[in-house]
């Protein structure tokens, strides 16, 4: 199969990308794929370590603010689109895939304008601006989470879940000893994204004295806070590293995370059954992480707290609550398998071969 597979912008529309390029491959290894990319964001310094060949354009976002910068942002849109032009029609793709990110409107326009099969996914709850304008050009639209299947068209519109979890489920564990972890103790994770989250880490520094020392805590601080965080004097049960690589491999051996809501998270927390309390980032566009938190809150499957309540020692009163509430904990379990999805990227391959045959 040749797949030309687009998204960028943040690591819940990459890294979804990269899990069903990898179901590609598991299933057919003889594919071929072109990664078309900006040339200014994430995905410029992560698609090219997996060895998958990788173009970028340069475009931007529409700016609501100052609508005059938007003159540039058309003027790349359309430049762009005449690259796409060339890059599809020199490819030849069998099967042309958006992840989400503005990247993959000129991307998915175009493939469909030559008359290519293109399929869009979608992470989040509340659909992003490029999925809005790409759905009625699309032959098939994937969802991760139910709450979306009512922005789409019903008749081209399927429940996936996301690529992530399956992807997940495939990765070994780490070892807690790699991270310097006793063997016996519960692990809390607190992780608010590859950057970390300011607001939400100073709050954590100042309430790490009050940790239980029934628990260790795993806080990854983000690389740009690491350097200041891991200077403060920090009980010994907690540990504080900038990143891991492959957060899922220790995420298999947690016991409760403390996280963002970003949608390729969530999709991890269900596929890998872990109790949460759930953080939603309130700098993201339309509020999308707290309805994300809801799809799993509604269902007793998560807790949420939301940053503005983060005062005196909730944080820590909610972690006791759920782990020493054997009945409420394994209760949280029970109801994030009912939300499992464990073949996501599989359904994704299965639906795309269906469309190859048409």
């Amino acid at each position: 199969m040749r797949v030309i597979v687009t998204a960028g912008g943040t690591g819940g529309h990459i890294y979804p990308a990269l899990a069903m390029i990898n179901k590609i491959k598991e299933m057919e290894p003889d594919s071929e794929f072109l990664y078309i990319g900006t040339h200014n964001r994430m995905e410029k310094d992560i698609v090219p370590k997996y060895n998958i060949p990788f173009e970028t354009l340069e475009i931007y976002g529409f700016n609501r603010k100052k609508l005059y910068k938007n003159f540039k942002v058309l003027k790349c849109l359309i430049k762009s689109k005449k690259k796409c032009k060339k890059l599809i029609k020199e490819f030849k793709p069998d099967i042309v895939i958006g992840f989400g990110g503005y990247v993959t409107a000129p991307v998915i326009s175009v493939a469909h304008k030559l008359g290519y099969k293109t399929v869009i996914h979608e992470q989040n709850s509340i659909p992003g601006m490029s999925n809005k304008y790409l759905m009625k050009k699309v032959d098939l639209i994937c969802v991760s989470l139910k709450s979306s299947l009512k922005y789409f068209p019903s008749d081209k519109t399927i429940f996936t879940g996301n690529p992530c979890g399956e992807d997940a489920i495939k990765k070994p564990i780490m070892k807690k000893e790699e991270l310097g972890l006793s063997k016996g103790k519960k692990i809390v994770l607190i992780v608010m994204g590859s950057l970390g989250a300011s607001t939400v880490n100073d709050y954590i520094v100042s309430i790490m004295n009050l940790f239980s020392k029934d628990y260790e805590v795993l806080f990854v601080t983000g690389k740009q806070d690491y350097e200041k965080i891991s200077k403060n004097k920090h009980p010994n049960n907690v540990f504080i590293v900038p990143f891991i690589d492959n957060l899922t491999r220790i995420m298999k051996q947690t016991d409760l995370i403390i996280t963002r809501a970003g949608a390729s998270t969530l999709s991890e927390i269900i596929a890998l059954n872990i109790p949460s309390i759930l953080i939603p980032s309130p700098y993201v566009p339309n509020n999308h992480q707290f309805k994300n938190a809801l799809d799993l809150v509604n269902n007793n499957a998560a807790y949420l707290l939301e940053e503005k309540d983060l005062k005196e020692d909730i944080l820590i009163k909610k972690i006791d609550e759920i782990l020493k509430n054997k009945e409420k904990y394994y209760e949280i379990k029970n109801n994030l398998n009912k939300l499992k999805i464990d073949n996501s990227a599989s359904i994704i391959y299965e639906n795309i071969k269906k469309l190859d045959r048409k």
